[in-house]
Parts: C-alpha cells; structure tokens; sequence
C-alpha cells in the first residue's frame, strides 16, 4: 500500500509543467551570477566538508533477544534501517531503506579543520553503533553491497513494487517523493545495468541504491576561480579513483546462469559504481552522470546547471528566510546533476555562501583513517595544484576522461597519464602517485597541517600505492582463496563480504585498510 500523501506528492511534481520551472531556474541562474560578480560566494580560505554514504546489515551477534533468529537475517546480509533510527542519531535518508547519510560541518582546510572533520566523523559514527546494535544492525562503508536481505533474492529486493494509477512505487525505496518521482519522469532513467556477466532490468531506479559513496567538498577562496578549480579536479579524478576501488563484485544472485567464477573475478570493473549510476540513471536523450567537460568561466558553469534536463521539476517558494531561496529552482537542479565533479552554488545565509567543488568518485572506505585520508588528499591536492599552478591543468581532456574510466575498470593496474610538477608527461604508476601524493602534501602543509598530521592522513594511501592493492583487490583475492577451497562462488563472495564487515568493525576507528594488507 503507497502511502497517500507521499502519491499525492509524486503525483503533484509528476504533472508540473517543466518548462516554466526551467524558466525559473534560467532566471534565478543571473541572481546567482550577480552574487558572484558581488563576492558573495568567496571564503577567506578554501573549506572543506564530507558527504559519506552507507548501508545497513543484519549482525545477529548484536541483536537483541526480542529478534528471533528468522528476523534478524545472517550476519553481513542487508537489512532495512527504522527511519527514526536516523533521526535520532543525525543521519539522513537516502535512495534505499538500508542507507543512510553522513553530512559534516565544514571546515578550514589547517591542520585544526580536517582534526574536526575527523572528530566529527568519528563521533557521529560511535553514536550511531549502540542504538542500531539494539536492533541487531550496523553500518557498513562500502562501494556495493553483495548479501541481499535474508530469504530475499536481490532481483526481488530491487524489484518489488507496486503500481498506483499508472506510477510505479518501489518498495524499498525511502518515502522521498523526489526519489519516487525518478522512476516516473520524463526523461525516463533506463533503471537498468549490465556489465560483465549480469543484467539487472527494474521498472524503478532502486538498483542505484546498490552503490554507496564519499563524497569530499571544497569550497573555493574566490567564486570566480572555480573553473580552474574544476579542471584540476577532474585530472585528479582518475587516480584518486584508482586509489580507492571498492566494487569489484555485485550481489551473485545478478550473475548470469552460465557465468563462470574466475571469469567474473576477471572481467569485472574494479569499480562497479561508475557503470551502475550511469546505466541506471541516465536515458538516451538524457546523459546526466557523466565526466563532465572542462569549463572556462562561472557563467559557463552556472549555464550548464540550468541546461541539464530536467528530472523532477519543483513548485518552490522563493520567499523564504534562506539566501539559497531566492535561486531555489536552480538549487534544486543541483540534485539531479550528476556529473562526477561539479560545481556547487549555495549557503543557507550569505555569510555562509559559498562556491564549491563536490568530488564523486569515490566509493565508501574501510575506515575514518581511509575516508579521512582521502578527504585530506583532495583538499590537499586542489590547494596545492591551484597555488603552484601546476602543469598537470593541461593533461587534455580526452585523456582525463580515459584515466577515470580506466581506473573505474582497472583501478591500480590501469593505464593512467599524468604530467609532474616537472612537466614530465608520465605513465609509470610509481611516478604518477609520487608526484600527487607530494603535491597533496605541499598543499595540506601549505594550509598549516603539521608535518607530522600530514604524513598521518596519507599514510594511508600511500600504503596502497607501496603494496600496489586496494580493497577491491583485497575482495577479490578473498573471493579467489575461498574458490580455491572449494566454496561455491555464491558462498565465496558472502563469506569475503562477511570477512569485510567484521574486518571493518575491528578497525573503523582504529586503524586503516592498510592494516588489513599486514595480516
């Protein structure tokens, strides 16, 4: 049964006219550049802050003895979160009923400013663990989740809906109208994957709710410098992704019949995400998640935002008490502009406001330390390449964009270009991550991070670097040790997600992926 309010919601958004609400937003986008011209986005120094993504799983260790057995699910299956739970703990919904969110205050990019995003983090974390511990849950950080909910097939889990006068109603899907109104748009996503060995068809957008990501934000010092702020961005995007692969494997329940286990370990992306969102989201006439092209000027970045098409269009009040209300149409298109770095314009006074560059490639990390450490890394490396004007601004495009999906396939073993601080045009990995690593670190030391805070955020990564693995190699070599004992290839990737889980719960507040890599 669809709640009435929320059809009612679906049903109003569904039928506004689309074209007067572009107007609006074309309108309010010369607000929003007048704003800029007035220096109302400019900081006195580049911000960071952290969107960071998660799922719930059933830990029957933890549950209480009100939950039988049947109820609780096995351990490191999905599992379904009590919406108050959120609430209470400061979390937000997102796509699925087993997500959750974790915004942080932004900060200084100094050494005071990333220990508070730390602290915050962590806090937020451990407050979260005993209220979902009582109901037999806790949170994971991960790319994709691959144990379905017990006695529920992932097709069924992602699947199940309902039909209302023509719309369709995912199940599992949070109550956000806005996320319903998705499936039932104009363009229409395709709600649809397919990648090396499994096809997934749905008539809503909740496969999209298989991924989870990390999302670092830096707000720039000066609006009308975002441009060059973005182009750095994208050159990063590739090797930071290939730093952070997290999806190597979906649920196996998705994989074809006739798929054999070693083919799918060798054939998947290391970084299942990037072809999920896009293949789901997007429509033919319609690419709203893409790498994004390079921009010369705001006014070329503002326009793109208003020229995406638009998803779900909204009849909003722009009277209210929020700076941001008075260009609330295009504020709201920033929820369905989906390119993988972009630009973000906003601030709930003008003190506040702010022009910033939100970082999507990444998926969800191990631990605080691997979140934290990329966080620092992205801050670091756009403070750094943007004071020393750093050459790698004019790597083209084209390759870019080959690097990222490069490293989305292949993450560490692809075949990646950058040019140094030298100006060297380079492929050697050793080289490549020599060179962004010490950028990252001349820009958090630049930004008063102490020497030794410094080498403690990046440590991190660059233990990956030394052992050439990330965790999704580490996924797949569980994957691989269990196949060699002869599991079958469903048990192998629970018990490896299993493995995760616990190894994650051992180390998230303590420790790093890179202490996995020492056992």
């Amino acid at each position: 049964m669809v709640d009435a309010e929320l059809r009612a919601a679906v049903e109003d958004a569904l039928a506004l006219d689309s074209t007067t609400f572009q107007n609006r937003a074309r309108e309010e986008a010369e607000t929003v550049l007048a704003a800029v011209d007035d220096g109302v986005f400019d900081n006195p120094q580049g911000l960071v802050g952290l969107e960071w993504e998660f799922y719930a799983v059933a830990n029957r260790a933890e549950a209480p003895r009100w939950v039988g057995a049947e109820q609780a699910g096995a351990p490191g299956s999905l599992a379904r979160m009590p919406r108050r739970l959120l609430e209470y703990v400061g979390f937000e919904k997102e796509l699925g009923l087993h997500n959750a969110e974790l915004s942080t205050s932004p900060q200084p990019l100094n050494g005071h400013g990333l220990g508070a995003q730390e602290h915050e983090v962590a806090a937020r974390l451990q407050t979260v663990r005993d209220p979902l511990a009582a109901n037999g849950l806790q949170l994971v950080s991960d790319g994709v989740w691959t144990v379905p909910p017990t006695g529920e097939s992932t097709r069924e889990y992602l699947g199940d809906h309902v039909s209302v006068d023509g719309h369709r109603f995912a199940t599992n899907m949070s109550d956000s109208p806005r996320y319903h109104a998705m499936s039932n748009s104009e363009p229409r996503p395709s709600m649809s994957l397919s990648v090396p060995h499994a096809t997934v068809e749905t008539a809503t957008v909740l496969p999209e709710s298989l991924i989870t990501s990390m999302q670092p934000h830096y707000q720039v010092p000066h609006a009308r410098d975002l441009p060059t702020y973005l182009r750095y961005a994208t050159r990063v995007a590739g090797p930071l992704l290939a730093l952070g692969a997290n999806s190597p494997l979906l649920p196996p329940d998705c994989y074809d019949d006739d798929a054999a286990p070693e083919a799918i370990l060798a054939d998947g992306h290391d970084e299942h995400r990037v072809a999920i969102f896009e293949q789901v989201m997007n429509a033919p006439d319609a690419e709203k998640v893409r790498f994004p092209r390079d921009v010369d000027t705001v006014e070329e970045a503002v326009h793109d935002i208003v020229d995406d098409p638009t998803l779900v269009p909204a009849d909003l009040d722009t009277g209210g008490d929020r700076f941001d209300d008075q260009f609330a149409h295009f504020r709201h298109k920033h929820g369905t502009y989906w390119r993988w770095v972009r630009p973000v314009f906003g601030g709930a006074s003008r003190e506040t406001a702010n022009a910033r560059v939100e970082f999507r490639p990444l998926p969800g990390q191990p631990t605080v330390a691997d979140t934290i450490a990329f966080q620092a890394a992205f801050g670091g490396l756009l403070a750094g390449l943007y004071a020393t004007d750093h050459p790698v601004a004019d790597l083209d495009w084209e390759t870019a964009r080959e690097n990222f999906y490069g490293a989305a396939e292949d993450g560490l073993e692809a075949d990646l270009t950058w040019i140094t601080c030298e100006g060297d045009r380079v492929t050697d990995r050793e080289a490549i991550f020599a060179d962004l690593l010490d950028v990252a670190a001349d820009g958090l030391r630049s930004r008063r991070v102490s020497a030794a805070d410094t080498e403690r955020y990046l440590d991190p990564l660059r233990a990956r670097v030394d052992a050439g693995t990330t965790p999704a190699d580490w996924k797949r070599e569980e994957v691989r040790e269990r196949l060699d004992d002869g599991e079958q290839f469903t048990e192998a990737v629970h018990a490896a997600q299993r493995a995760y889980v616990e190894r994650q719960a051992e180390t998230l507040f303590d420790g790093s992926f890179a202490d996995w890599l020492d056992e």
